[in-house]
């Protein structure tokens, strides 16, 4: 029983066996994503650095230790996808995680649906590989409608027939108030794919 009490452990955004320090203001989080949000409600609104990150709390016996994928102390793998240049932990590997070198960060959905586009700076779906228009540093930018930062967003995406990026959900909403144009370029609506990260 102990065991899946441990396996359950982690936060809304991912299962792990651990919790990390955030090295911007060395207060302990599940992960960045609770940071970040527990910061923005806060009003202090800093976002943590993930490739930062310098220590591991491990949830089974509390050992702070090095980011490393099992624990020192009582050996329990923290997450069975683990990434040590993010600083990563997912017991959830349904997801089908992947780490992108050209991105620095790591994506979810298997490395062999995805491709890397050099001139948009991130990883797109295969089906856009011949089928996207190139738009530099593509989602390096807040989202037009929710203005939450698109690179790292854990939220599906849209990719408009211009280039830019909303996520689905926000698209979705624009489309529901009759807006039929890009919201950063004013070209005409067509949606050839969608993003999963």
């Amino acid at each position: 029983m102990e065991a899946l009490s441990i396996a359950a452990s982690g936060c809304k955004h991912y299962r792990r066996i651990c919790r990390i320090r955030a090295p911007c203001c060395c207060k302990i989080f599940s992960c960045r994503h609770c940071h970040n949000e527990a910061m923005l409600h806060s009003g202090d609104g800093h976002r943590m650095p993930r490739h930062e990150v310098e220590t591991v709390i491990c949830s089974n016996c509390k050992l702070e230790q090095p980011v490393v994928r099992s624990c020192l102390n009582c050996g329990i793998v923290m997450g069975r996808y683990f990434c040590a240049i993010c600083k990563f932990y997912d017991d959830d590997v349904s997801k089908r995680q992947f780490h992108c070198r050209q991105c620095g960060i790591c994506r979810i959905g298997g490395r062999e649906n995805f491709f890397h586009c050099k001139k948009c700076g991130c990883c797109y779906s295969n089906d856009l590989k011949e089928n996207h228009v190139c738009v530099e540093n593509s989602l390096r930018h807040d989202c037009a409608i929710c203005l939450e930062y698109l690179f790292d967003s854990l939220k599906p995406m849209k990719v408009m027939k211009c280039g830019h990026t909303l996520h689905s959900k926000c698209f979705e909403k624009m489309m529901t108030k009759g807006v039929a144009a890009c919201p950063i370029c004013a070209l005409p609506l067509e949606i050839p794919s969608v993003l999963r990260r």
